[in-house]
Parts: C-alpha cells; sequence; structure tokens
C-alpha cells in the first residue's frame, strides 16, 4: 500500500496513529540529530521527522533526499512542540520508522513554492512542475468546482448536456477559424468550431428544449491575457424563451456560483442598454465597482478660440476625486498615458478646483474661472477634485476617455479584486458598418434577432436596428453574452442579404440551418460564458492562464511541447497539400 492518508487530512485527533503517507519532498532542514523533511502531495504538507537518536541508518537515508523526490514514509502521529500555524497540518508532524525512494529527482529548474523564482516562460515549458505549486493547482481546483456548480444548477434547471462535433465547416463571418484539411476528401476543409452556435439552434429545432454544454471552442485570432486560441464555454441554449426569461435564469446561474464558490451574495443585476453604457463609460463592458461617470462639456467650450474643443465633434471630462493636487509629474504620466498608441489620444486638458476654492487649469489662457466652475458644476466636482477632459470624434473620444477611467479608478484603489459588480447590457446595435468594406456586419452573429419593433427599419435605417442580444460583464470583464435566435426563415435570409450574401452563398454557407427551420422552428435564444474568464474573476487573476492547465503563451504557442510544429513532406502530399 503506498498510502494510507494524504498530506493534508492528519490532525491532532490522529496522534499516535500509525500510518503510510506519499508524496513529493519539498524541503529538508537539519539540525543536529534531526532532519525534518516537508512531504507535499495535492491536498497539503506533512512533516516528518527522522531522529539520529532512535534510527540513525534511517537519518542517514533521509540526509540523502532531494528536492522533488518522490518518497513513501510510514510512521506515527506525533504533536509537534514547535507548531506551524500557517499550514493546516501545522500541529503534528510523522515520527518515521520507514523510508522507501519512489523516484528521486533532478534538481526541477524553479523553486516550486508560491512565491517561486520561475518567469512565466520557464514556468509555461515546465508546466507540468509549475502544477504542482499550492497557488496554482488551488486555480485548477476552483475550476473545477465551478464546473460542478454549473452542472449541478442547470441540471436542476432541467437542462441536457449534450456534445456536439469539433470537427465542422468554416464560417465566413466572426473571428479566423482554425482550419483542419480532410485526407478522404482532398481539396477540402472542416474548422476547428468558434462556438457550437449552430448545432445548438438545431438542437432546439429538435425539440431538446433546453441544452448545455462546456465546450472547447477555437479561434485564431490576436491574443491578450484574457484569450486563448482554444478556450472553454458554458454554451446553453432554451426553447420558447424571450430575452427576460433568459437573462433571469443566468443572473440566477452567476449568483449562484458566486454564493456556492465565493460565499458572496451578488443582487440583482441591472440592464443597461448600450448606448448609455457608452455615454457613461465609454464601454461596453464598463467597469461599475465605481462610478466616475462621463460629463458632456461641449456646449459650454465654445466660442472661446480654442480650436481643440471647438473643432470637436465630443467634448468629455471625468471627475477623479480628491485629485487636485496631483503634482506635474504626475499629471504628465497621464498624457503619455493618453498618447499611448494602444489608447490614441492627442492630448489631455485638465483643471484643478484647489482646496481654496480656485480653480486652475492648462486650459487658462482661453476661458476665465467662472467658465472652468461651470464645467466643474456639471461634473459634479467639489474643492480638491480634478477634471481630466478628453475631445474628438464621438464614439473614438469616449472609448479613449473609458481607458483613462480605468487607469484612474487602478491609481486610485477603486478596482478591488474581493468586491464584485455586475450588470447586463442590452440593447446592443444589430449591425456595424464598416466604411472600409462598404458593407454591414453582424454585431453579434447573423441569428441575432432583431427587437420585433425595430425589424421595419432593416431596410431603410438598417444601422439603427437593436438586436435581441445581451452581455453580461462582472467588473469591466465581459464574462458572458448570447441574445434571442432568429426562427423565421424569411427573417433569417433578410439578415444574410444585409450582410452582403446572396442566396446562393447563404444556401451554401447555412442551408442546412434554413432547411431546418422550415420544419417548425421554436422560439429560441441562449447564452455563452467563458469558463476561464470566469475561474480568474473568482480566483483574482490579471490572466486566464493560471487557471487553464496547459495555456499557451502569447503568440498562441505551447511552449512545453513545442507546438506549433512543422510537420513531414510524406504528411502534407497524403493531406493532398503539396504535389
Amino acid at each position: 500500500m503506498y498510502r494510507t492518508k494524504t498530506c493534508g487530512e492528519l490532525r491532532t485527533v490522529n496522534l499516535h496513529q500509525e500510518v503510510i503517507l506519499a508524496g513529493w519532498i519539498q524541503k529538508t532542514r537539519k539540525f543536529g540529530g534531526m532532519i525534518f523533511v516537508d512531504l507535499r502531495d495535492r491536498y497539503g504538507i506533512t512533516q516528518l521527522v527522522f531522529n539520529r537518536e532512535i534510527n540513525a541508518q534511517l537519518c542517514a537515508e533521509a540526509e540523502k533526499l532531494g528536492r522533488e523526490w518522490v518518497v513513501r514514509a510510514k510512521g506515527k502521529v506525533a504533536e509537534r512542540s514547535n507548531k506551524n500555524s500557517s499550514i493546516p497540518t501545522g500541529d503534528i508532524e510523522i515520527i518515521v520508522s520507514e523510508l522507501q525512494v519512489l523516484n528521486s529527482s533532478e534538481t526541477p529548474p524553479f523553486t516550486i513554492e508560491t512565491d517561486t523564482d520561475g518567469g512565466d516562460d520557464l514556468r509555461m515549458k515546465y508546466r507540468y512542475l509549475d502544477l504542482r505549486r499550492t497557488v496554482v493547482r488551488a486555480n485548477l481546483e476552483l475550476r473545477h468546482r465551478v464546473a460542478f456548480a454549473v452542472r449541478s444548477y442547470l441540471n436542476e434547471q432541467r437542462f441536457l448536456e449534450v456534445e456536439t462535433p469539433v470537427l465542422v465547416g468554416s464560417t465566413p463571418e466572426g473571428a479566423r477559424d482554425f482550419i483542419v484539411p480532410s485526407r478522404m476528401n482532398p481539396g477540402e476543409f472542416y474548422a476547428l468550431p468558434q462556438s457550437p452556435q449552430l448545432f445548438k439552434q438545431l438542437l432546439m429545432v429538435s425539440g431538446f428544449d433546453r441544452y448545455f454544454q462546456i465546450v472547447k471552442c477555437f479561434r485564431d485570432e490576436d491574443l491578450r491575457a484574457d484569450r486563448q486560441p482554444e478556450f472553454t464555454q458554458i454554451d446553453c441554449e432554451m426553447s420558447f424563451v424571450e430575452q427576460e426569461d433568459v437573462l433571469n435564469l443566468f443572473e440566477g446561474l452567476i449568483r449562484y456560483l458566486f454564493q456556492t464558490i465565493k460565499n458572496v451574495d451578488i443582487p440583482a443585476m441591472p440592464r443597461l442598454p448600450f448606448s448609455e453604457a457608452m455615454k457613461l463609460y465609454g464601454s461596453d463592458k464598463p467597469d461599475t465597482r465605481f462610478a466616475m461617470h462621463f460629463t458632456e462639456l461641449k456646449d459650454l467650450t465654445g466660442g472661446k478660440n480654442f480650436g481643440v474643443f471647438d473643432n470637436a465633434e465630443y467634448v468629455g471630462a471625468i471627475c477623479a476625486e480628491g485629485c487636485a493636487a496631483y503634482t506635474r509629474k504626475q499629471l504628465d504620466e497621464l498624457i503619455d498615458f493618453v498618447k499611448r498608441p494602444q489608447i490614441g489620444a492627442s492630448g489631455l486638458i485638465y483643471v484643478r478646483y484647489e482646496a481654496d476654492g480656485n480653480v486652475k487649469s492648462s486650459a487658462n489662457k482661453f476661458y476665465t474661472p467662472d467658465d472652468l466652475k461651470l464645467w466643474l458644476e456639471r461634473a459634479g466636482a467639489k474643492p480638491c477634485d480634478l477634471l481630466l477632459i478628453l475631445c474628438g470624434k464621438t464614439e473614438q473620444t469616449q472609448k479613449q476617455l473609458g481607458e483613462l477611467r480605468l487607469e484612474m479608478g487602478s491609481r486610485l484603489g477603486l478596482r478591488n479584486k474581493d468586491q464584485f459588480s455586475c450588470l447586463w447590457i442590452v440593447d446592443f446595435p444589430l449591425l456595424e458598418f464598416d466604411e472600409e468594406t462598404d458593407r454591414y456586419y453582424a454585431k453579434h452573429h447573423p441569428f441575432t434577432s432583431p427587437k420585433q419593433e425595430d425589424i421595419p427599419l432593416l431596410n431603410t435605417n438598417a444601422g439603427a436596428v437593436r438586436a435581441n442580444a445581451y452581455d453580461m460583464v462582472i467588473n469591466g470583464a465581459e464574462v458572458g453574452g448570447g441574445s434571442i435566435r432568429i426562427h423565421n426563415s424569411e427573417l433569417q435570409q433578410n439578415m444574410f442579404s444585409l450582410l452582403g450574401f446572396s442566396e446562393a452563398q447563404a444556401q451554401a454557407q447555412f442551408g442546412f440551418l434554413m432547411n431546418a427551420f422550415k420544419y417548425g422552428a421554436p422560439p429560441h435564444g441562449g447564452i455563452a460564458f467563458g469558463l476561464d474568464r470566469l475561474v480568474s474573476i473568482f480566483a483574482g487573476l490579471d490572466s486566464i492562464r493560471d487557471c487553464i492547465a496547459f495555456p499557451k503563451n502569447n503568440s498562441g504557442r505551447d511552449v512545453m511541447i513545442d507546438a506549433p510544429t512543422e510537420v513531414s513532406g510524406e504528411q502534407l502530399r497524403e493531406l493532398h497539400l503539396i504535389e
């Protein structure tokens, strides 16, 4: 028997019991005739004790042990004289009577501890060692608990878990597909699914009513901290529902997860229209842990010969409470921040509302103190506050001001990871127009239903049509999104036409779905949550990588197995990719 107990379960109630433990050597310490060994497994750490006076030969064997050696130890549980309150097993130790080395280990390339000395690239190369670290393992255990709770909740709501295909057809909308050549069908290709969208809609046509799947999805797109080329969705669909039905049920899921996983009660989630989100926060995924709403100033800035504002379509401000005492260096840092290429503002105007009531601004030359006080009054500023102002084209400047708002929120400590603010963003535009290609694209996907009252606008003012679409946002991160789907063949064909598909193209790409709709498709809608992103929020992580067992790096590479790799000419010929 390799073990009778784990390294995380023994307590003082187990005193004097004979146990067998197995695991990895975390560290060894020598004090005179005593050797102390920390033995680690998935469940925790237990201290082993070797006493030269009791068993000199066993102590000599223990002296040879190295970090990460795999051993089996037998002994009796004893109470520690020097207790360790930082670990659950810190009140006990094992007086070892037998020791067996199951496997030795080379010295690992970094310390396998919470505060490791390994950089990201090194830890990803040896990810199997990184996963031994308690902090990383805890994230994977948290992921398991979240997935288990999701299944429990949805099962209680009468959802069926159904697997959908991984090899599917390529679709022209959305992100880039990963393409898989078919050996048996020369010149033809599968794609890895960006989502199970079409199949879950077909399941609704099939009468399955309530479907879910915790499923891998694939997108060949540029990577960021919160993106991976392969990621996991909690994918769901329901029949005979309207938007509010979907929102209520899945708001219940997220509140259940917070209560189950974090023991946090989330209040009812507000519904914020897309247009209001952009007006107040400059983002369709606003961080509402703090206010700092935008104030529009365009009507107060004209007629003073300040061309920067006069020629701008939009002038907007945020009020940073208590920041009037910012130094010149701090203000220059903010100016440099908004000028970064990722943000792209040309500059920043500020107004100080000093403690004595005086007003100073970088635009003093053009505006009187009375002019500036009108701005401050509209923004709700108080003495000691700082007004930060950007201008330009409306949509572009709102996004820039949104980035500045987040930066100020971070600087002022308003983005506490242990505080959670959840909301729904609703009433998205159905379509967005791209001037470069001179055509409309679906804001979400081509199967999203327009608002019933906006359908007459599809052929007259398509850009004004709102979608039955919704996103859930937590702490400034979009964690899930979905929509009520089109279930009428004629409306779906009209949608394809607006998106520039000919009837033949639509039939070639989506004919199976449109044909299915002819056989009695129910009204239906759904949502998909990013499991990786949800877990990262619960764990307080900035990146989703540490809640994925084997993630890719920022270049989409798996540095542990060195993938992607080149393949042989023989394989390429077999796939009909070369002659």
